[in-house]
């Protein structure tokens, strides 16, 4: 899929606050039935919901705006990338042992919000370098 192709940045941004906000609800709302699921800890699940709503929101915020300010895709491609390692991270070093679903859980959202970032970083390099060349 070519740049040309892709949802604007507008959209993707809109997308990842959506899904920020679902899954930050989800999380913090159902974290014991998820735990009980993974077999991850109930206050893991719920802390990371309740991360996600600020999260989510500001995202939101950024997207909303008519012209979306030169730092804060930045900032969220890397808190998206911390994200990501973190989903990784946290089970290899042993502070959670999630079951085999907990791993598909893990592993899934990670792959999510990795395409998401991937999205948000290509439409902001390639408004990037079209506002250069003006």
């Amino acid at each position: 899929m070519s740049s040309r192709s892709l949802p604007t940045l507008s959209t993707i941004l809109v997308l990842d606050a959506v899904a920020c906000l679902a899954m930050g609800l989800g999380l913090a709302s159902v974290a014991p039935a998820i735990a009980g699921f993974t077999d991850l800890p109930s206050a893991f699940v719920r802390a990371a919901g309740v991360v996600l709503l600020p999260i989510g929101v500001f995202i939101l915020m950024v997207a909303s705006r008519s012209e979306i300010r030169a730092w804060a895709v930045p900032l969220i491609v890397t808190g998206n990338l911390a994200w990501v390692l973190l989903s990784v991270s946290l089970p290899l070093a042993g502070l959670v042992q999630p079951n085999a679903l907990g791993w598909a859980f893990l592993l899934g959202q990670a792959l999510a919000v990795a395409t998401l970032t991937a999205l948000e970083h290509t439409q902001a390099r390639r408004i990037g370098r079209r506002a250069q060349a003006v």
